[in-house]
C-alpha cells in the first residue's frame, strides 16, 4: 500500500536561477572547466538545485528540461562557453566568441534522470561569464513528468 501511495505523488520540481548573488562580475578565464553555481534563486520548487554546489540532483525518475544562458564580455582572447552535464557526462555546450561588446548563447536538453542524478554546468577552459543585477546568466530545470 505505501508503495502505491509513494507512485501516486507528483513531485513538483522546477528551479531558475542567476550566477551571482548580488552586485556584478565576471568569473574565468581558468585553466580547466571549471564548475559554475548559480547562487542568485529566482525559484527552486522542491528543493533540488543547491545554490551552494550548483548541482541539481533528481529527486524522483523522470523526464526533465534543462536550459542555460551564458552571457560574455566581449575579449579578443577569451570566449564564453558552458557544458551541460548528467552525472560528469558532457550532454550539451552554449558558446560564442566576439572580441567586443556583450553576446549571449544558450542551449538546453530533455534528460531521463534516476533518482540521485546530478545535472550541473562547467565554464569551459579559458572562457569567461558575466553577470549582474539584470541576471543575464542563468541556470534553469524542471520536471516535465515522472516515470
Amino acid at each position: 500500500m505505501e508503495n502505491l501511495k509513494r507512485d501516486g505523488e507528483v513531485k513538483q520540481v522546477a528551479f531558475s536561477a542567476s550566477l551571482l548573488a548580488s552586485g556584478s562580475g565576471t568569473i574565468g578565464p581558468f585553466h580547466t572547466q571549471t564548475n559554475l553555481v548559480f547562487r542568485y534563486l529566482i525559484a527552486n520548487i522542491g528543493n533540488a538545485y543547491n545554490p551552494n554546489t550548483g548541482f541539481f540532483i533528481a529527486p524522483v525518475r523522470g523526464a526533465y528540461h534543462f536550459e542555460f544562458y551564458v552571457y560574455g564580455p566581449g575579449d579578443p582572447s577569451h570566449p564564453s562557453g558552458a557544458v551541460l552535464f548528467k552525472n560528469g557526462e558532457k550532454v550539451c555546450i552554449a558558446y560564442e566568441h566576439q572580441p567586443s561588446g556583450f553576446a549571449k548563447s544558450s542551449n538546453g536538453a530533455t534528460l531521463l534522470l534516476e533518482v540521485g542524478d546530478v545535472v550541473f554546468l562547467r565554464l569551459l577552459q579559458n572562457s569567461k561569464i558575466f553577470d549582474n543585477g539584470n541576471h543575464h546568466s542563468t541556470f534553469s530545470g524542471h520536471l516535465l513528468f515522472t516515470m
